[in-house]
């Protein structure tokens, strides 16, 4: 059973939200809060991330399976469904095959089509190659990181998987770093195929400085979801729920 987080409004209705790639509902402590005056939020960890069970596979069937059991043993019927990336894959699929057990759908920064990150290739190598046995600190990890991740807050983020182990005194990686490697190419595909379909109402958001969602994406968008809206944020990159916290809010509210 995937490990969740309350993050407020109790006796609002549902919202629950699923985190991107490599994170965690501990990303959304801070805008889940800002939710909770009209919903109540609740965050899984999706599996092989946080602290939900390891497991293979790692697959958006598999993935969805596992959010339709965990929204079964928390007696929710029926919910606002917002993701985040790969999260906004895994809530896309499920809207499309249960749409009786989705309100309204809200995809934040990705889109539904295949995607090929030269990017994550090497955010996967630097976690892959650190040496945890001769690893003193977080920081220590962020700098081996500098020869393949160019970008201070990616490696920064990479580090926040890392945690001490069981004895305290060495660092272990809390996502299951195999399994999620070897499932990379699965996970940066496309979630849907052709047939599937929502007509509830849905919700994109983009940012204006990512290149994650296109205007040439919104065909396909309005192809599998006939009532989506997009809003772009100007001043965002692909975490506008962290980048600009009260616009995001604002559109989604």
């Amino acid at each position: 059973m995937l490990f969740h987080r309350d993050l407020g409004g109790a006796g609002n209705p549902p919202l629950v939200v699923l985190h991107g790639l490599l994170g965690s509902s501990r990303n959304w402590l801070t805008t889940g809060g800002d939710l909770a005056s009209r919903y109540h939020v609740l965050a899984p960890d999706l599996r092989n991330h946080g602290k939900s069970p390891h497991d293979a596979p790692m697959d958006y069937p598999t993935m969805m399976a596992d959010v339709l059991a965990w929204m079964d043993a928390q007696g929710l019927e029926k919910v606002t469904l917002m993701g985040h990336s790969m999260g906004g894959k895994v809530a896309m699929l499920l809207a499309c095959r249960h749409p009786e057990r989705v309100e309204r759908l809200v995809v934040v920064d990705i889109a539904p089509k295949d995607y090929l990150s030269h990017a994550h290739r090497a955010e996967f190598a630097a976690m892959n190659e650190l040496r945890l046995d001769t690893l003193q600190s977080r920081g220590e990890a962020e700098l081996r990181f500098e020869a393949r991740v160019s970008d201070w807050g990616m490696r920064k983020f990479l580090t926040t998987n890392l945690e001490r182990d069981e004895a305290g005194t060495g660092w272990r990686w809390q996502i299951n770093l195999p399994v999620i490697t070897a499932a990379l190419t699965e996970i940066e595909g496309n979630s849907l195929v052709s047939e599937d379909k929502f007509d509830g109402p849905v919700l994109f958001v983009t940012g204006g400085k990512s290149r994650y969602v296109r205007e040439e994406d919104f065909s396909v968008i309005t192809a599998h979801f006939p009532k989506a809206q997009v809003k772009t944020i100007a001043e965002s990159g692909h975490n506008p729920h962290m980048e600009t916290r009260a616009e995001f809010v604002a559109a989604v509210a």
